[in-house]
């Protein structure tokens, strides 16, 4: 069986890297519980474009911290499924060679060829999808995980894992 993986909020912290350089820029003390149900802009409308801006700084992605226990879990995973990291990476160009290197060091189990860095998951096909944002469920033909972060804990409709632990116990 077919496993797909997405990166960002599912295996590799985005979120909270989008807080934390905030805070550290701007000596702000926004926490993760502040942004529950919608996206870190959103607490602070006026800094809309500097959060934006994280995107294209480079060493974003390649320092972003692993989700707790995505590693362990998914190495057990990949003993069971044909593990694929399928992650949205072509409308930021630093993104390409960080998320690659990022998954050499967090990741090393997952092959290069087993990961997709694409422009739009529509076109992924297979039994499996984990993802944070529902409009990359949405049109899935296999079975559909939404994999908790803050931004969506107010989305309904999907099959939903909390953390690592939950998606463990699901799917070994």
């Amino acid at each position: 069986m077919t496993l797909f993986v997405d990166m960002d909020e599912v295996i590799a912290d985005t979120y909270g890297a989008h807080i934390e350089r905030f805070n550290q820029r701007h000596g702000a003390s926004l926490t993760r519980e502040q942004c529950m149900g919608g996206e870190v802009w959103q607490q602070v409308p006026e800094h809309r474009q500097t959060l934006w801006n994280h995107y294209h700084e480079p060493g974003f992605f390649r320092e972003l911290r692993p989700i707790a226990h995505s590693r362990e879990v998914l190495e057990q995973l990949a003993g069971k499924y044909q593990v694929y990291i399928a992650s949205a990476a072509m409308q930021f160009p630093n993104s390409l060679k960080e998320k690659h290197e990022w998954l050499d060091e967090h990741f090393p189990f997952i092959h290069w060829r087993n990961r997709i860095l694409c422009g739009d998951k529509h076109i992924l096909r297979g039994d499996i999808l984990i993802d944070d944002r529902s409009h990359n469920l949405e049109y899935f033909q296999g079975r559909s995980i939404l994999f908790t972060s803050p931004h969506n804990i107010h989305t309904q409709g999907y099959e939903r894992v909390n953390d690592w632990l939950e998606a463990a116990d699901l799917l070994l």
